[in-house]
């Protein structure tokens, strides 16, 4: 039966393309559509780069089969079942998986001199055949649907594709070469300081106040640098985004939405993206699983999924189950020009995507990032739910959008940002074992020459609002600033060249500021009880004038961060967390023992990644 079924594939006659009856005339003379319908999809593929049988799906009017078989029709090629009849691996191997991966397509059977490769795009394989001269076969195309290929190409190549997926990023610029023999070291160091206080405390002490003064000035001049900048261009010059014209011809665009253990989410995650008002046949929406999760599974497999959603399931192998080793292994499968990331309870604006593809066509070419702002749809929730949203707001929506129009590196932030595809293939991806791979990979975007613009767009998220997950949620980012900046400092040199002097210093001042503000908290809140005339270990240090100036500063980084806060939440929807603001310096005590919970982590454990559990709160909060 194989044997003759192979004869019935090898010996189909294909129809010279010049012959062929259009896709859309097919589906007419089928009855699957109208004259109508099919003149709207024309219409629509005028203006959008897609396939007319991807209109056709997106708009509901005719499933992924339909469009198949009339593709059988209209070539006279034979469908292979992938499933039922999988590829073998040795033929797979003829050539690299990059190949099959970057065509789509996957050798299926081989009959002698003859190779049928399967193909979800017959138009395109003329390019698949002049690329397969040199494999020393006669190679023709049989026709499969897209999820088959991948999902033969996955199964194939499983081991490979899942190790790749771990090392992507240069080993110069990755932590992934932190064995617990090359922590001895530092944790040794970090031991003998210790000692080293506890034997000249008042030395120690010393330092530990420099230490912390030093921090906090770092990050108050980043904070101030982006707000100087913030106020000039808010209130002098026109905005850019209002100024942005329609893309003349809209691209395809690939979402990546990690999942792990999501059983809350599902539901609202589909009709959170169902909002979405870009052309459905140019989004390519990927739920990126691992494939011990059968949580996430299980609960997905209730649901509906649209034509434009899939999933992919990332192999296990060494027991690294992270998100950016998850979504370096989906990279691969992405069928966009422009490559998005979302959180599993995010949700954006509905025109988010047009947004994005109006930036990106009239940005510079070294541009090759945007982020979008971040915020919480729940900021009624409780006292922490309101401080983090102030928390967000002051640094999406002040801070960071100064300092991207300083041209200093954005740490992006992990979630509703985009980038031009193949400059991220280019870059490496992520690094698989950072527990803050946004953090990494924006500095290691902008050591590459590029840079990060913010889109004036949003993302809304749930907001950490109970104390321990808000701890552990924290702690995973400060361990992530720590691994990031230990990384890029391993040659300083080698960054200040890469970065040049300006960039240099807002790597410093960012992550050596955020670090050091909750590492070293507890040494300057000493400086309140010296206020207030009670003994501490800063008398013998800080003459009175000491104490002036250290109280000066104090005063005027809160007036600053106050200042922030209030701009803000300035906007109408936000002014109800005015009074709020004030309460700020009570929000980050907890953020201490994250710090020592993240230092600890770093020591012992730098690749485990502490899950946020969500889908704990309300949406009523969320924009319609």
């Amino acid at each position: 039966m194989v044997e003759l079924n192979l004869q019935h594939f090898a010996h189909a006659a294909p129809i010279p393309a010049q012959d062929r009856k259009p896709l859309g005339a097919c589906l007419v003379d089928r009855g699957l559509i109208t004259k109508a319908q099919l003149d709207e999809a024309l219409f629509l593929q005028s203006w959008q780069q897609a396939p007319l049988g991807e209109i056709l799906v997106a708009e509901s009017w005719v499933s992924r089969q339909d469009v198949l078989s009339a593709l059988s029709e209209q070539t006279g090629l034979q469908i292979a079942d992938l499933d039922s009849s999988p590829p073998l691996a040795d033929l797979c191997r003829i050539k690299p998986v990059d190949f099959w991966l970057a065509h789509n397509v996957v050798p299926w059977r081989r009959m002698g001199p003859i190779l049928l490769i399967a193909t979800a795009r017959p138009d395109l394989f003329p390019d698949v055949s002049l690329d397969l001269e040199d494999i020393g076969y006669t190679v023709l195309p049989v026709l499969a649907p897209t999820d088959q290929i991948d999902g033969a190409i996955a199964r194939v190549f499983s081991i490979p594709l899942a190790e790749a997926a771990e090392a992507r990023v240069d080993l110069d610029q990755s932590c992934r070469s932190w064995t617990p023999r090359s922590r001895a070291g530092p944790a040794a160091m970090l031991a003998g300081v210790v000692v080293l206080f506890a034997v000249f405390p008042l030395a120690g002490f010393s330092v530990l106040v420099a230490a912390a003064v030093f921090s906090l000035i770092l990050f108050l001049a980043l904070r101030l640098a982006g707000l100087l900048n913030f106020i000039w261009h808010h209130w002098t010059r026109p905005s850019k985004a209002a100024a942005l014209s329609p893309a003349p011809t809209l691209p395809c665009v690939s979402i990546m939405v990690p999942l792990y253990k999501e059983r809350e989410i599902a539901d609202a995650l589909i009709r959170r993206l169902q909002r979405l008002t870009y052309p459905k046949a140019l989004l390519d929406i990927i739920l990126v699983l691992e494939e011990t999760d059968e949580v996430t599974r299980s609960t997905l497999a209730q649901v509906n999924l649209p034509s434009w959603i899939r999933t992919i399931e990332v192999p296990a192998l060494s027991g690294l189950t992270t998100k950016p080793r998850a979504m370096n292994y989906a990279l691969d499968f992405c069928r966009g020009d422009i490559l998005g990331v979302w959180d599993a309870e995010d949700a954006p604006q509905p025109d988010q995507i047009e947004r994005v593809v109006r930036h990106f066509a009239q940005a510079d070419e070294e541009v090759v990032c945007l982020q979008g702002a971040l915020d919480y749809y729940n900021p009624r929730t409780n006292w922490r739910s309101r401080c983090f949203t102030i928390e967000y707001n002051s640094w999406f929506r002040v801070i960071l959008q100064g300092i991207a129009r300083l041209g200093l590196v954005v740490p992006l932030g992990g979630t509703t940002f985009f980038f031009r595809r193949d400059k991220l293939l280019e870059l490496g991806g992520w690094d698989a074992h950072n527990v803050t791979e946004d953090a990494d990979l924006g500095v290691r975007l902008s050591r590459a020459g590029y840079r990060t613009e913010m889109v004036d767009t949003t993302t809304f998220e749930e907001a950490n609002f109970r104390a321990w997950p808000w701890v552990r949620q924290r702690s995973r980012w400060l361990k992530g600033f720590m691994v990031t900046y230990l990384v890029h400092m391993r040659s300083p040199l080698r960054l200040l060249k890469d970065l040049g002097p300006m960039r240099f210093l807002g790597v410093q001042a960012f992550f050596l500021g955020t670090v050091g503000q909750f590492l070293l908290a507890p040494v300057l809140w000493l400086f309140w009880l010296t206020t207030f005339g009670l003994p501490t270990p800063l008398d013998p240090i800080l003459s009175g004038a000491g104490l002036i100036a250290l109280f000066g500063l104090f005063l005027f980084a809160e007036a600053i961060n106050t200042l922030v806060g209030v701009i803000a939440v300035s906007a109408r929807e936000r002014r109800f967390l005015l009074p709020w603001v004030p309460t700020m310096p009570l929000y980050f005590p907890l953020g201490v023992l994250a710090a020592y919970k993240a230092l600890w982590e770093l020591l012992l454990d730098p690749f485990f990644w502490d899950k946020t559990q969500h889908g704990q709160a309300s949406e009523e909060g969320l924009p319609h």
